[in-house]
């Protein structure tokens, strides 16, 4: 069983900040990457930003500049400073933890609960 808790999020004005985390636990071998994710009401699923067990981030171009995705390894969590919030950021912001396994399927994608972010104008 893999866990993951995720915190964070609320209420702010536009021109603000939040800091989401996210803590994963249990039977987690290999981490290929953790991430961000968010569904606006009548939206699909869109990234939000990722980053791989290298390293190596990857951002949506709305968010590129204002957000910062950071992993801290020992812990297996990953965190998204948001800055500069908009009112188009108001979502709900699920953690995305992409793991190897050794029973098929070998990739596999563990989700959170999500978190609302809600950016006032």
């Amino acid at each position: 069983q893999v866990h993951l808790v995720e915190s964070g999020g609320g209420l702010v004005q536009a021109g603000g900040s939040l800091r989401l985390s996210c803590e994963a636990s249990g039977s987690i071998l290999r981490i290929n990457s953790m991430g961000w994710y968010r569904q606006a009401p009548g939206k699909q699923r869109e990234l939000v930003a990722d980053i791989t067990s290298g390293g190596t981030t990857n951002y949506a171009d709305s968010v590129k500049g204002r957000f910062t995705i950071s992993r801290d390894s020992a812990k297996n969590t990953v965190f998204l400073q948001m800055n500069s919030l908009k009112p188009e950021d108001t979502a709900v912001y699920y953690c995305n933890l992409n793991v190897w396994r050794p029973i098929l399927p070998r990739e596999y994608d563990y989700w959170g609960q999500g978190t609302q972010v809600t950016v006032s104008s």
